[in-house]
């Protein structure tokens, strides 16, 4: 099937039938009824004649159980792919001309043999790790409670999968962006004072970081580049959980079971993650952009010396010089190559600009690493999850069948 046919079959209603076959048992609890999603194994009632496996209830996961298992899969692939996503943001946010980083391997060994793994490679480490565990924790919750409402309530499959991730994403952002911002500074500042990349940042740790962006641009500059980093990752968890739901629908109607095998679990999270990483990499250039760049409201601070008694005068370090480096010069003499600003007002007008200067390839830079990147990570955080949910049935049914 290819990938446009299956972006829209995520919006084609699924056939259904009014009556219930004979053999089906109805649920009386809205939160045990049948429904089509990240599942644990099911069992059979024992009221069937010769039950089908994919025609058996499926009971679902507590919130405690989806939202724990949820958040140890996502930091878990987050902290496993943190160094392939470092070469990513490296290649979306380099401030030289011509860029220094190009392909994705060229990229990784520079990186390793200038600064070695700490502080190039996994750089920015100890923000992602703080962001991802309650980030992810909040988005299962709520993934989960969105999508069971609407399927109790009759809306499609593929629309309560979109929906859910969408919402799921936007209640999480809350504690991702902040992070993000800290994660991808000091991935682009690498070790500290770094001779070998001049980023225009330089922080010690991520402590310094903080305290440093809070004192000299703000608190809001923590949020920088929100806008776009919704932008980008709304539709990247819409995309990533429809595509994995009707992958996984898919894979059990081939093999006939619930229990469709390590290896399709894998390659179902592992597709559906890395086709809306490459869907969304437009959008993911141009937050780590903005997240980089400059502070736009500061940026006159340093032609302007004009103070007034009794206030503080406006420091030029108010605001950090972060160039972005383009493959085509700008326009304005007084703007040199590489200089390019972007208008964070619109996220769209920040598109056009990068597709004006540097055409489709400015929109897919980095998209290799990010593909691989979001393949990995989602096939670590969909398989650990189901995993773990499953580890978290046994035992439940272990503490019910031997009680205290």
């Amino acid at each position: 099937m290819s990938l446009t046919s299956r972006v829209f079959s995520l919006f084609t209603p699924t056939a259904t039938s009014t009556d219930p076959p004979a053999s089906a048992v109805p649920s009386v609890d809205s939160n045990n009824g049948i429904h089509i999603g990240p599942i644990r194994a099911g069992t059979s009632t024992g009221l069937r004649n010769e039950p089908s496996d994919l025609d058996e209830e499926e009971p679902r996961p507590p919130y405690l159980h989806a939202m724990l298992a949820g958040g140890t899969g996502g930091t878990c692939g987050d902290m496993l792919m943190h160094s392939l996503d470092t070469v990513k943001t490296r290649q979306q946010g380099d401030p030289h001309f011509p860029p220094r980083y190009t392909s994705m391997t060229s990229s990784y060994a520079t990186i390793y043999r200038q600064e070695g793994i700490l502080r190039g490679l996994y750089g920015g480490v100890t923000p992602a790790l703080l962001g991802s565990f309650p980030g992810t924790l909040i988005f299962f919750g709520v993934y989960e409670f969105m999508k069971r409402k609407m399927l109790d309530a009759g809306i499609n499959p593929n629309v309560a999968y979109l929906s859910g991730g969408f919402f799921a994403d936007l209640a999480a952002s809350v504690v991702y962006v902040p992070s993000e911002v800290l994660k991808t500074r000091l991935q682009l500042q690498g070790r500290y004072n770094n001779p070998h990349f001049k980023s225009g940042y330089n922080y010690r740790s991520t402590g310094d970081a903080l305290r440093t962006i809070v004192r000299q641009e703000g608190f809001s500059a923590l949020f920088h580049g929100y806008k776009a980093t919704i932008f980008r990752d709304l539709p990247f968890s819409a995309l990533q959980f429809a595509f994995y739901e009707q992958e996984q629908r898919l894979a059990k109607e081939w093999v006939g079971s619930r229990d469709i095998g390590l290896g399709l679990e894998v390659l179902t999270a592992a597709t559906a993650g890395g086709m809306a990483g490459v869907i969304t990499c437009p959008m993911d250039v141009l937050k780590t952009r903005i997240q980089t760049q400059q502070n736009p409201e500061s940026a006159p601070a340093s032609t302007s010396p004009k103070t007034t008694t009794g206030q503080k005068p406006t420091s030029a370090m108010r605001a950090q010089s972060r160039a972005i480096s383009t493959s085509a010069s700008v326009s304005s003499p007084a703007t040199p190559p590489g200089a390019l600003r972007l208008d964070t007002s619109s996220f769209f007008s920040g598109l056009r600009t990068i597709y004006h200067t540097e055409g489709l390839a400015g929109w897919f830079r980095g998209v290799g690493p990010r593909g691989v990147w979001t393949s990995i990570q989602s096939g670590t955080m969909l398989v650990m999850y189901q995993y773990l949910l499953k580890q978290f049935e046994a035992f439940e049914n272990m503490e019910d069948a031997n009680p205290l």
